[in-house]
């Protein structure tokens, strides 16, 4: 996390009564996943989110009123590696995975029309190791918890 002195926006769904955050239900519409291949997509439009202006405030409160806000987004996998079976006992889950680069496609503004943010044009995407990333993300099915033997 960087400096929240200069933080100037948050925006996200808040904190539910039952203590989830973070955390929204998306149509089924909005996912499309092909994991065999690890070609997946989730797109939401006008999502309802609230400008929280800094993480501080969302979680604490306290802080400059939170604003109504939207928020557009299209995250695609493109999956292009060789498929991969892990199976970890120590962290206890199990799956599938094909890896392959990822690049997301967003805008964010409160209702006001005070803030606008966007994307790159042609997206943004994961940094390959070379360039300092954590290396190619990957669409899977994973198996974990009471599910993992």
């Amino acid at each position: 996390m960087g400096d929240p002195n200069f933080q100037e926006h948050d925006f996200e769904p808040g904190i539910a009564s039952n203590g989830l955050f973070w955390t929204i239900a998306v149509p089924k519409g909005a996912v499309e996943a092909h994991h065999g291949h690890g070609h997946s997509r989730l797109r939401g439009h006008k999502v309802a989110v609230t400008d929280y202006h800094d993480f501080f405030n969302a979680v604490l409160g306290g802080g400059p009123a939170p604003v109504p806000a939207h928020v557009s987004f299209d995250v695609r996998w493109s999956g292009h590696g060789h498929p991969q079976h892990i199976r970890d006992e120590t962290f206890g889950f199990v799956g599938d995975y094909v890896a392959g680069p990822a690049t997301i496609s967003f805008t964010a503004t409160d209702d006001a029309g005070n803030v606008l943010f966007r994307s790159d044009p042609h997206g943004q995407y994961n940094p390959t190791p070379e360039q300092g990333g954590a290396g190619s993300p990957a669409v899977g099915r994973e198996r974990n918890g009471v599910f993992f033997h």
